[in-house]
């Protein structure tokens, strides 16, 4: 094919950035932008539609052992920044169904580029080993992330972690905001003003042969094959590609400390220098030639703090949010300068000064004071004392915990609740718990030591219940969603009431502590009950007969209509059942005797008819 539409060129160019054929266990994946605005147009198409047709033709001409797999983000649902999901797992073979997800992608969302590419990063695991994302958008970031920092600290982490970056039919403002994520990982940034545009360019790129690699002079205190992501404070694009031009830039910039000269073909058609301030870490790159200013280089890190639980327990198994604040020369804190979740550890630089530094953790909090400096590293420790609860519960010894249960535990003022599972930091010393499956509730105080981890299943002793109801015996089965279950206390009060326990409409589930319960179903003015026994991890089971049938009453032209009891009493008076304005009702009536009043609007005289109602029958009467 002579030419590729502009998606396709684009994806085809990423992949190929990757280093030509792939070489073993070279891992990729695809992070592609399924928001709303892909139903946007270049010449006359949608962009998704024209990602959808090429998808095919590109995915047959890669590599056959290029493990890779598919990201969409923005394709379930508008306004959700947490709608990323992993298609396809990396992996070879995935050709067809790489293609066949990416013909199946409704756009309708948001553009969480950051999470996206941190999990595509997280899913190649990148901080073990070689991985490559190619991230084809055609927007910037729309949920509050920074791609910058991002990649950033994807850049720092990762063994060789490398993303290039497809702007498709963005603005030149839009593609300042997304290059730096290929810039800070040694990655290609393309722009692609239009489909055709784009093709060619990019069929040639992927179709030439390749050009002798430059040869670049070194010199003294210049380091060949080394990058040195992140901390750019300035871009310079170099016409002539000698890195001396780029040390000297940095030597000539009293903020500058540390130099990368990214090499032509890299990023752009020409060699391209970022200065950088504070210096970043060195990371193995042939794209890059970078060094360290002559001047007084402050340590990269001058702060670095870690949470306890104990003195000697760190708690590195959940998130501490960590808050910075400068102390004025006052000595009161000043507005945040930082905030954010980390679970290993808070390690930045600051400006030089005294901070006050607080971490907080589940229920509990800590804070100190630091002095730093540009030229050490200070190192703290918060010390919570606390311990850990992971909880479940289950309503018998040998059963798998209930995921529905409710769990809440109470230290002080501070409460938390969750269902199923509760892990969660907590103060050492008494904690209150409560806990619930169903309708059975057990509480205890829990007794947590600094640095202890309580891991543990508490035994809520319950039965399930489940309930069902027939017409007559023998059926038919009850299946309106308009039937009343209630369970009540098998033994009664003084007054001869018995405690309610639970109930619903239609078919009723329950958990409830073992015991003698009575179970009660009601539908129209027909009852039933029987009584039930439950057992700690058992199911029972009962159903109920409603000697009952359905009286169907259509009454043209009536005004209202009133069901009595066939019998009166010893005064003449006769039970209303049931009744309702209208030319129809229909009620499910014990098996029996009844009278049917029809009353209707002007001078027309009611009119009564006697009816009955067989068990387990359909009763339909017509009154003229």
């Amino acid at each position: 094919m002579r030419k590729l539409t502009a998606i396709a060129a684009a994806l085809m160019a990423g992949l190929l950035i990757m280093g030509g054929p792939a070489a073993a266990a070279e891992r990729a994946i695809i992070v592609m932008d399924g928001s709303g605005s892909m139903w946007g147009q270049i010449d006359g198409r949608t962009k998704i539609e024209i990602a959808r047709e090429t998808f095919g033709d590109v995915l047959t001409v890669i590599p056959d052992d290029l493990e890779l797999g598919l990201i969409a983000y923005g394709h379930r649902e508008r306004g959700a920044c947490s709608d990323i999901e992993e298609i396809v797992a990396p992996g070879t073979g995935n050709r067809d169904a790489i293609a066949e997800a990416v013909g199946a992608l409704n756009p309708k969302g948001k553009t969480p580029i950051s999470d996206a590419v941190r999990v595509a990063a997280e899913s190649l695991r990148y901080t073990e080993d070689k991985a490559t994302v190619i991230l084809v958008t055609d927007g910037i970031e729309t949920c509050e992330a920074d791609p910058c920092a991002a990649a950033t600290a994807l850049a720092q982490q990762g063994i060789d972690f490398t993303a290039h970056v497809i702007g498709f039919g963005l603005s030149d403002e839009e593609g300042a905001q997304v290059s730096c994520l290929a810039e800070n990982t040694g990655g290609k940034f393309i722009m692609a003003g239009n489909a055709d545009e784009l093709g060619d360019a990019l069929t040639e790129t992927v179709t030439a042969e390749p050009e002798p690699e430059p040869q670049f002079a070194i010199g003294p205190g210049m380091e060949d094959g080394v990058d040195r992501p992140g901390s750019d404070f300035e871009r310079i694009v170099l016409t002539d590609a000698d890195p001396a031009i780029c040390q000297s830039a940095c030597e000539d910039n009293a903020a500058c400390l540390a130099w990368t000269f990214v090499k032509p073909g890299v990023q752009r058609d020409e060699a391209v220098c970022y200065l950088k301030e504070p210096a970043p870490a060195a990371r193995e790159n042939d794209c890059c030639i970078s060094g360290l200013s002559d001047k007084p280089v402050p340590v990269d890190r001058n702060l670095t703090a870690m949470a306890m639980l104990a003195e000697d327990v760190p708690l590195d198994t959940i998130d501490t949010f960590w808050e910075v604040f400068p102390i004025g020369e006052a000595g009161q804190p000043g507005d945040r300068v930082d905030y954010r979740y980390e679970r290993a550890g808070y390690d930045r630089f600051l400006e030089p000064g005294r901070y006050l530094v607080r971490g907080s953790a589940g229920m509990v909090n800590a804070e100190t004071t630091v002095d730093l400096s540009a030229t050490e590293t200070t190192d703290t420790r918060l010390v919570y004392e606390a311990g850990i609860v992971d909880l479940t519960v289950a309503p018998a010894e040998g059963l798998e915990p209930d995921g529905n249960a409710y769990i809440n535990i109470a230290a002080g003022d501070e409460t938390e609740t969750a269902y199923g599972r509760l892990v969660h930091v907590v103060p050492a010393g008494a904690v209150d718990l409560t806990v619930r499956i169903g309708e059975a509730e057990l509480t205890e105080t829990l007794d947590i030591t600094a640095g202890q981890t309580l891991e543990r299943t508490v035994i809520v002793p319950a039965g399930r219940l489940t309930t069902g109801a027939l017409y007559a015996e023998g059926g038919p089965v009850v299946e309106s969603g308009n039937i009343r279950y209630d369970v009540f206390s098998a033994k009664k009060k003084l007054d001869g009431s018995r405690t309610s326990w639970t109930g619903s409409y239609g078919a009723g589930d329950y958990m409830l502590p073992p015991g003698d319960y009575v179970v009660e179903a009601r539908l129209g003015f027909a009852t039933a009950e029987a009584p039930v026994s439950i057992g700690a991890g058992e199911l029972s089971e009962v159903e109920l007969v409603m000697d009952a049938g359905v009286l169907a009453i259509e009454a043209p032209g009536a005004y209202r209509i009133d069901v009595f009891a066939g019998k009166a009493d010893i005064e003449g008076n006769r039970a209303r059942l049931e009744g309702a304005y209208g030319e129809a009702l229909q009620v499910t009536a014990p098996g029996g005797d009844y009278l049917v009043r029809v009353e209707y609007q002007g001078d027309r005289a009611p009119v009564e008819q006697a009816v009955s109602v067989t068990a387990g029958e359909r009763t339909e009467t017509a009154i003229e």
